[in-house]
């Protein structure tokens, strides 16, 4: 009986668990979902705040060096994103701010500003503490604000904005203060930090255009100061030749020169640069004569001291030795002059004359004008150049700006949208990197797959072997970078062919790299061969690296998204299996439906292994005509077949494609279902195989070790379902079994204790004839024996009634007459029954009940067997001592009657109190041998308590007594 409830708990910890389970599984799944929902929210947020950067970018690159439209559009998605009611742009101007743009404002307030234009900082407000601290600046409610109360300005702003909540967001250049970005909101509603984080990025954007424009301004200011000073000179604008040809033709007729040149640096060394009326011969060695700072040129003096040096004959000039060059050239008087910048010279100035006739100061004077004007022309030159490679920088900078909002458009338009997003990636790289074409290739097994393609040169699947430049940047992890692929047979002599049939040449290859390991290259190529530049290379590599970022987020996304499904394939097998508790044919059905949609399987079933043969229990996809072969067939272990090998080996089993298994025998099955791979996971339970879970695909196409994986998952499902069912089965057998055990039982003790209390009633009868006419029938000698006899026949029937008692209780067969009684003369009667028991260990009993106890309706005759076993086990087990009993009503939400039994006898420990109220169980053995007791009576006790309602609860404490007491519905007190 004791095994057979052990059984019965242990199936309801099971049940348990399995609800348990389910409920978990639900809660993961909707917090997946939650997930989810949040990853997205938080995605498309960004890509909303992406997008308006983009359109300020886009701003910028169509209105260069015109900031209205810029702080315009900044406002405007200032305003939007922090979902604030209008803001302002403010520039610094000394110790003032001054409006320069709005969004949204109050027409009064913005006429206020026009009329007041400078706007000074006061301590205590936004924009004074944005001054101080050069950090944002928040105030959740200005109309709490004591400074914009009493200062008038701030005072009138209230008035005519109806601001509450604002923030000051400061515009730093260099650290230094130069604007500030105002938003308000028309309600106290304080900004997140996320949004000040927007606006101050807003902020960084405004002072990148501000300085651009100075910029810029700064640059056609001096494309227009070079353009006039060229004009005077040459009217070539910026031909550095023509203008120094001429100026050295005009400086030569000027001064009254025969001859004329300027010499320029080049490689550390100074070469002529122009030449004006020297001899041919003169000209062709001097052009290709290095000259260097020494004293023995009239150059290289020039260049040592950085100073005017004339010499008016130079044949006669003791430090002069350039006597070759002299000899060519034939001149006798020279002047140089130094082409200085910062100081530094940059260049010489060269007049000469064939006949000693030194240079009059004036002349000097007037050539130092025309080298000043070279200086000028060469530096406006090299600022242009300058120029025209910063703006070529810019506009590659704008261009890859744009090619990022593009791209995020991309994003926003399509999530994850993978193949939209890198076809986007290879236009903008071949774009940008000024290539024909561009491609993305992505390794899968010992192909590279073309994933992405833009341009007119072919472009197929590739071989991942080195022969090929894309297969080799995925094996090494590295960049290649060929001007002529054509000529490259022997490094890469497949991609060599490839280059000479699709007609490139130059080969940009950069790998995409994931935690050191390659999952891809993106190519650019081109047709003639010339080598990308530097720029280019690093911005394929950026490209590289969104490419990289836009694969790993569609993985995770589809990880997520395959997660999700798992799980709530999961939770709803477990649905099926708590909703069907042993319906096994149901939850089965489902599970096998569930896993082959998960594991993009045709068919799934589960055979269970009956006697020998595994049957076809459940199945999902199967066509009639192979359900019909199965079961005239069935499978046995073996290794002929997935399912059977599975069972056998007890474990996984994967075949590819059954045509090429040379074990497979079950072709006439093949042939019928038309499958090629298979996947059989075994049903295990204690280390043997109960079934299988069996999945078949008609394509030639291998399952994933993932799908492997979530097949195991689903196989110890079902091979819980199962041992569920078979744990059930085995249960309700028990109990059918325990319940007719339990009818013969109380059908015997009926019997028994019939049979018993007749006799044992005559006895008793007799017995207490004889003693109480013992002098009549001269049995005085014998009235001990015979009180004896009493007692003992007296406490069997006892013991008798306890057992019926029970066996009703337990068989369900106990019955209960209620009546309204009055509480308190029940009490007094079951005291006085009491009584005797207490005088037989010398012990008080007293009763401290409540006045007006009122009735109280049940079954009077229990509740007096109740009391007295309580009082008879109070009293057997105190001697020489005190048991009382107390009656009061108490209320907690309903009316109760509580009756406790407290005695002051040898009580209990904490052990003994534990097992108190179980049936037959006693106190240890000496204290039994002592005071004996069957340990029916306390367990009978609680039984009928608990029957009309209530219970019996103990406390006690060794050698403190104890106190059982009842607590009973005590319905209305009258």
């Amino acid at each position: 009986m004791a095994h057979g409830r052990g059984s019965i708990e242990r199936l309801q910890q099971q049940l348990e668990a399995r609800t348990h389970e389910l409920a978990e599984a639900e809660r993961h799944a909707e917090e997946a979902r939650r997930q989810l929902a949040e990853a997205r929210r938080q995605a498309a947020e960004a890509l909303e705040q992406q997008t308006a950067t983009s359109e300020v970018l886009g701003v910028i690159s169509k209105s260069p060096g015109d900031l209205e439209p810029v702080f315009q559009n900044m406002l405007e998605n200032a305003t939007r994103l922090c979902e604030a009611k209008f803001a302002t742009l403010y520039l610094r101007e000394g110790q003032a701010f001054r409006l320069v743009a709005h969004h949204n404002a109050p027409a009064a307030y913005v006429e206020e500003r026009r009329k007041n234009l400078l706007l000074c900082p006061i301590p205590g407000s936004a924009l004074g503490r944005m001054v101080a601290t050069k950090q944002p600046a928040q105030i959740a409610d200005v109309q709490a604000e004591p400074v914009y109360q009493s200062d008038p300005v701030r005072a009138r702003f209230l008035k005519l904005t109806g601001a509450r909540t604002l923030v000051d967001v400061p515009m730093l250049k260099e650290n230094e203060l130069i604007g500030a970005i105002h938003i308000y909101r028309q309600e106290v509603y304080p900004f997140t930090d996320k949004q000040i984080e927007l606006v101050s990025n807003f902020a960084a954007q405004a002072v990148i255009a501000i300085e651009n424009t100075r910029l810029l301004r700064a640059l056609l200011a001096q494309q227009t100061a070079t353009a006039d000073v060229l004009k005077v000179i040459s009217h070539s604008t910026f031909d550095l030749q023509t203008v120094l040809d001429t100026l050295t033709e005009s400086a030569a007729h000027l001064c009254d020169a025969e001859m004329a040149g300027i010499v320029r640096p080049r490689g550390g060394v100074y070469y002529w640069a122009t030449s004006y009326r020297f001899p041919p011969e003169y000209t062709e060695y001097i052009m290709h004569y290095p000259l260097r700072p020494r004293r023995d040129t009239l150059v290289g003096r020039v260049l040592l001291e950085g100073a005017i040096a004339h010499i008016p004959d130079v044949l006669a000039d003791p430090e002069y030795r350039f006597f070759e060059s002299q000899r060519l050239g034939g001149f006798r008087t020279s002047l140089g002059i130094p082409l200085l910048r910062e100081g530094t010279p940059i260049g010489v100035l060269v007049l000469a004359r064939p006949t000693v006739r030194p240079f009059s100061a004036k002349e000097i004077e007037l050539v130092t004008t025309f080298a000043d004007q070279a200086v000028i022309a060469i530096e406006n030159v090299r600022m242009f150049d300058d120029l025209q490679a910063r703006t070529r920088e810019l506009t590659e900078s704008l261009q890859q700006q744009t090619a990022t909002a593009e791209m995020l458009k991309v994003i926003s338009r399509s999530t994850f949208d993978l193949q939209a997003l890198l076809k986007t990636l290879v236009e903008s790289a071949a774009h940008l990197c000024d290539a024909y074409d561009s491609a993305i290739w992505r390794p899968d097994g010992d192909r590279l797959l073309l994933v992405a393609h833009h341009g007119p040169i072919p472009a197929e699947t590739l071989p991942l072997i080195r022969g090929t430049v894309a297969g080799r940047t995925v094996l090494d992890g590295r960049a290649f970078h060929i001007a002529d692929l054509q000529t490259e047979d022997a490094e890469f002599p497949e991609s060599s062919e490839n280059a000479r049939s699709w007609g490139f040449r130059s080969l940009l290859c950069v790998p995409l790299m994931r935690e050191g390991v390659a999952i891809g290259t993106i190519a650019l190529r081109r047709r003639e061969a010339q080598l990308f530049t530097e720029r280019q290379v690093a911005l394929l590599q950026t490209f590289a690296d969104q490419a990289v970022i836009a694969i790993e987020n569609a993985r995770l996304f589809n990880e997520l998204r395959e997660s999700l499904q798992q799980q709530t394939a999961t939770a709803n097998v477990l649905r099926v299996i708590s909703r069907s508790t042993f319906d096994l044919k149901t939850v089965l059905n489902t599970l096998v439906e569930s896993v082959a949609r998960l594991c993009e399987s045709d068919m799934a079933a589960i055979p269970r292994l009956i006697g020998s043969d595994l049957h076809q229990f459940a199945s999902y996809g199967y066509a009639p005509d192979f359900q019909e072969f199965l079961e005239r067939h069935p499978i046995v272990p073996g290794r002929g077949t997935a399912t059977g090998r599975a069972a056998l080996e007890g474990i996984i089993v994967h075949i590819p494609d059954v045509l090429a298994d040379p074990e497979y025998t079950l072709t006439e099955g093949q042939r019928i279902a038309g499958y090629r791979a298979l996947l059989a996971v075994p049903l295990m339970r204690e280390g043997a195989a109960i079934g299988v879970l069996v999945m078949a695909r008609i394509a030639q196409r291998p399952f994933t070790p993932k799908q492997m994986e979530l097949a195991s998952t689903f196989a110890d499902q079902a091979a819980i379902a199962i041992e569920n069912v078979r744990l059930f089965e085995e249960i309700q057998d028990k109990n059918r079994q325990l319940e007719l055990a339990s009818q013969h039982k109380s059908q015997f003790v009926a019997n028994m204790s019939h049979e018993l209390r007749t006799p044992l009633n005559a006895i008793i009868g007799l017995t207490e004839m004889m003693v109480t006419n013992a002098a009549r029938f001269g049995t005085e000698k014998a009235q001990q024996p015979l009180q004896r006899v009493n007692r003992a026949g007296t406490h069997l029937l006892g013991l008798i009634n306890q057992i019926l008692d029970l066996s009703k209780i337990e068989a369900g067969k106990l019955e209960l007459t209620s009546q309204t009684v009055q509480l308190a003369p029940l009490i007094d009667e079951v005291i006085e029954t009491a009584r005797q028991l207490a005088e037989q260990n010398k012990n008080s009993l007293a009763v401290e009940a409540q006045e007006n106890l009122g009735t109280i309706t049940l079954d009077p005759m229990r509740l007096r067997q109740i009391l007295l076993n309580l009082l008879s086990n109070a009293c057997k087990f105190t001697e020489q001592g005190e048991v009382k009993l107390r009656a009061r009503r108490v209320r907690d939400g309903r009316d109760w009657i509580e009756m406790a039994v407290a005695d002051t006898g040898i009580g209990m420990t904490a052990d003994q109190q534990a097992k108190l109220f179980e049936e037959f169980s006693q106190a240890e053995a000496t204290t039994a041998q002592r005071f004996g007791g069957t340990g029916l009576g306390l367990a009978i006790t609680r039984k009928l308590a608990r029957m009309m309602g209530g219970d019996v609860t103990v406390t006690s404490e060794p050698g403190k007594g104890s106190v059982f007491t009842v607590r009973l519905p005590g319905g209305a007190n009258t």
